[in-house]
């Protein structure tokens, strides 16, 4: 979710869910350690719970990068091992990682030393020609053993010769009950499956055979379902009686990015989903992306882009998301 899930992004996401725990975009840990971390690593108080993503290979620094995401007020360190691209292969992280099992407990072991906070790892079943049964096991013994608190399984082998990292997220087919298995011989670690679940029933039916689900691109492209993620998942009332009045509750910060200059495309982005399916989508989408971007642009463009679309449409909408 490179580019996509930055803080503007999960700031828009908390007028749909207060609950879910949210991930930033993985952030190589050099650059926390020896680049400007304050600006790479600011949030919002309201994003939290949010989890701070690393992507690295070297204990020490890992450890570093840790330590200074849980200063900077994170709730979680996760290490990303399951990110296929060549650019994150190239500095020996990601993906790659799964062939040196030893060397990623080596990691987890010092963040863990180094942090208070849950340190969790997120992977694939295995990489290239690797056997996913004995990869997969082999990596999770090693996280366990370094004392990882959970971990996040995309169901998915990664072909990191042959394969683009768009490819990647589509072959070779999901394999969740590989994901089943693990679980099942691990029973006391805290499993959270990944890969292609595309909405909150589908989620339901994974929650019987492990402890958590992430959903990706599907609670990006379609921020609808993220509605019914607190009142079903947690018991609490949605923070937001509907989508529209999602929208509009991002109205003062629309403002205060247009007061700072900031184009509020860099927010609009984000919502271009949010009334997937619903008459008047097309002509919202349309209003925010020729209009976000010009200068001046402030929250009556919301005001205006909502006029698309009616109350009783999302609400009808939701109810089928």
């Amino acid at each position: 979710m490179m580019e996509w899930t930055d803080s503007l992004c999960r700031q828009f996401h908390r007028v749909l869910t207060r609950r879910a725990r949210l991930y930033t975009e993985m952030v190589a840990a050099a650059a926390i350690v020896h680049g400007p971390y304050r600006r790479l690593l600011a949030f919002e108080a309201i994003e939290q719970p949010l989890a701070l993503q690393i992507g690295g290979a070297e204990p020490s620094e890992v450890a570093t990068a840790a330590r200074i995401g849980e200063e900077s007020g994170f709730c979680e360190i996760n290490l990303n091992i399951g990110c296929p691209s060549d650019r994150v292969r190239q500095g020996r992280f990601g993906a790659c990682l799964m062939r040196e099992p030893r060397l990623v407990g080596d990691c987890i072991a010092a963040m863990k030393a180094a942090v208070s906070i849950p340190v969790t790892m997120k992977c694939r079943t295995g990489v290239d020609e690797q056997d996913t049964e004995q990869a997969l096991d082999r990596l999770a013994d090693e996280a366990v053993s370094a004392g990882v608190d959970a971990v996040i399984v995309h169901a998915r082998k990664a072909w990191l010769n042959g394969l683009s990292p768009k490819e990647n997220r589509e072959i070779p087919p999901l394999d969740y009950e590989r994901v089943y298995r693990l679980k099942k011989r691990l029973p006391s670690l805290t499993i959270v499956l990944n890969g292609g679940i595309k909405d909150l029933d589908e989620a339901k039916g994974h929650l019987a055979r492990v402890d958590g689900v992430m959903l990706g691109r599907a609670a990006y492209q379609n921020p609808a379902i993220l509605l019914r993620v607190d009142p079903e998942f947690f018991g609490v009332r949605a923070p937001a009686e509907d989508t529209v009045e999602a929208v509009r509750a991002t109205r003062p910060l629309v403002t205060r990015l247009a007061r700072q200059g900031i184009p509020v495309n860099r927010l609009t982005r984000h919502m271009m989903g949010v009334f997937t399916g619903a008459p008047g989508a097309r002509a919202f989408r349309r209003m925010l992306a020729t209009e976000a971007g010009r200068p001046g642009t402030g929250a009556e463009l919301l005001d205006r882009a909502l006029g698309c679309i009616t109350r009783q449409e999302a609400t009808i909408h939701e109810a089928a998301a």
